[in-house]
């Protein structure tokens, strides 16, 4: 079985909507929950550099299913959508979640809520 990964993408942490979030309060609390494989942070995926740290990080095929909070989840969609396919990554193990505007305890929450309808 391959692994679960996951990714907080927070907008270069300049964003207003993410100023109620301590960003490596929820890697850390979201790793001690051991929820995922591995956790990591992205400053911005959304621009070029974001496709090709998603190309690296998936080009081994370890990666079963990655999960990624961040931004709207139709945006990471579309924003992924190329990455995804120059290395075959199959598009349906992509949970995106929306956590802007949360605290930090909220958006915990909601990322333990995702990996529960999503396992």
């Amino acid at each position: 079985m391959g692994k679960k990964g996951f990714v907080l993408c927070v907008c270069q942490g300049t964003c207003p909507s993410f100023t109620k979030m301590d960003i490596f309060a929820v890697l850390s609390d979201i790793r001690r929950e051991k929820l995922f494989d591995y956790v990591c942070l992205h400053p911005q995926l959304c621009v070029e550099d974001g496709d090709e740290f998603i190309k690296v990080l998936l080009s081994g095929g370890e990666t079963e299913k990655l999960y990624v909070a961040g931004c709207d989840p139709r945006m990471q969609g579309k924003m992924f959508r190329d990455a995804f396919e120059s290395i075959g990554f199959d598009k349906e193990k992509h949970v995106a979640l929306d956590i802007r505007n949360k605290t930090t305890e909220e958006a915990v929450a909601a990322i333990k809520k995702m990996v529960e309808e999503n396992p």
